[in-house]
């Protein structure tokens, strides 16, 4: 990988990373500053679109437009990096890992053993047996509601959510209290869609057993105080888990600083491919925790006759059948990339995106950004409602110019209603993403189609 990465961000930092242009709409023209002649280009420009060329999705049409990609919080797109390390697999260690047996098994099995390395040096985790590899952030919070829940929870025990769930964590849990007969209790939001943090202490109660919340929320991209959560929970004896699909793409996070029990994570949402993630927790419960699947890779020494196995430990009890290595190994790309570009750098990319766009949001009439308009404590995802647009035709509107965004409910339906609407259009950004994608964004929602 190469070392200079880190600074691209350096260079690309400063409000005139991209220069604006409020003819962008009607010449249609390539948003990697194509239009800038090579004697005006800085030093800031080259290095964006060096970066930029490290992915090369970026360089599709849409119906004859340049693709501006901004729905980032629903996946966003992987270098060249992440890439060409699942293709190296599948060219030359592709096999089912096992250190005991043949040559490519084995290096199979080293690269598998390495990812999770790699991930648990990521989150600072105690150890790698701390990592349960998951197919994305809901089949580990599911992995947590069935298998802690299920042996932990009780007739009348509390489980606390708060109203800007994803339907990946609120479902499992509203499953695991039906089936244990436990209560689920909501904290609530401020109508700027910060968390109620007053009603915390009136929710935890001795018979709080569990406490889930998301790091940042998907809808609205705040940030929320998740040391300061898990410290309340633990007050009482309750248990946290933190949803951290939002945060670990934008800023670094260490879950021994944050205390937390449990965290969940997909790699698709920082680069990595889809159909892998991360459920970090404590040894300690991963150990007293009963297997969530069982079969091949986690049952050892199998009799019939008696009806016993032997399963594996920490992590890896968890992890039943043919594993995805190609899919741990291309996390591990990229959480290598992201850390080659330095979390302080993207963050600080982050705030700069942040305030271009909801300074321009503010030319649009009609638009109401939900949550608050202020750049600080939030990453750069944007949902919005226009009074008398449907959030799918805005969607499909900007579709036919090459804008890619997402629309609906976000998968967050009761958050919605909170703030008072069906439905939203939601643009997220992310480290490839320019000023002037964000400029033609807000140029096409002043169009006539919207």
């Amino acid at each position: 990988m190469e070392t200079h990465r880190r600074d691209f961000l350096r260079n690309i930092s400063g409000a005139a990373a991209v220069a604006a242009s409020a003819s962008v709409l009607s010449t249609d023209a390539e948003v990697v500053l194509t239009r800038i002649s090579p004697t005006q280009e800085t030093e800031s420009n080259r290095s964006l679109r060096n970066l930029r060329a490290q992915f090369p999705l970026l360089k599709e049409r849409v119906d004859g437009h340049f693709l501006v990609y901004l729905d980032s919080a629903a996946t966003t797109q992987r270098p060249r990096a992440v890439i060409d390390a699942m293709a190296n697999f599948y060219l030359h260690d592709n096999a089912n890992p096992s250190k005991s047996l043949h040559t490519l098994a084995g290096r199979a099995a080293t690269l598998y053993d390495k990812a999770r390395a790699t991930v648990a040096r990521f989150l600072n985790a105690r150890g790698p047996e701390e990592v349960v590899w998951t197919r994305g952030t809901t089949e580990a919070i599911n992995l947590a509601a069935s298998s802690w829940g299920g042996a932990n929870l009780r007739s009348g025990d509390e489980i606390i959510l708060t109203v800007a769930e994803h339907y990946s964590s609120l479902v499992p849990w509203q499953l695991a209290a039906r089936r244990a007969n436990a209560r689920v209790r909501v904290l609530d939001v401020e109508d700027d869609g910060r968390l109620r943090l007053d009603q915390l202490d009136t929710l935890l109660s001795e018979r709080t057993k569990v406490v889930v919340f998301p790091h940042v929320s998907n809808v609205l991209g705040l940030i929320n105080p998740a040391k300061e959560i898990c410290e309340r929970a633990h007050r009482v004896g309750a248990f946290a888990l933190v949803d951290a699909a939002q945060s670990v793409p934008h800023f670094s996070v260490d879950v021994q600083d944050l205390g937390c029990d449990f965290l969940a994570f997909s790699g698709h949402k920082m680069c990595g491919p889809m159909g892998i993630g991360v459920l970090w927790a404590r040894r300690e419960l991963l150990h007293a925790m009963p297997p969530y699947q069982a079969g091949s890779n986690m049952a050892h020494d199998v009799d019939i006759e008696s009806g016993s196995a032997h399963f594996a430990e920490g992590a890896r009890k968890f992890e039943a059948g043919t594993p995805n290595v190609p899919g741990a190994v291309g996390l591990a790309a990229a959480i290598e990339f992201l850390e080659s570009l330095g979390f302080k750098e993207l963050w600080a990319r982050e705030q700069e995106l942040t305030q271009h766009a909801l300074s321009r949001f503010k030319d649009v009439k009609r638009l109401r950004i939900l949550g608050p308009t202020e750049p600080t404590s939030r990453i750069s995802v944007f949902s919005f409602v226009i009074e008398n647009s449907q959030a799918l035709d805005i969607v499909k509107a900007l579709d036919a110019r090459g804008i890619a965004v997402r629309g609906g409910d976000l998968a967050s339906l009761p958050l919605m209603k909170r703030m008072g609407v069906p439905a939203a259009v939601r643009a997220s950004c992310y480290v490839y993403t320019t000023n002037e994608e964000i400029d033609r964004l807000v140029s096409t929602l002043h169009g006539p189609s919207t």
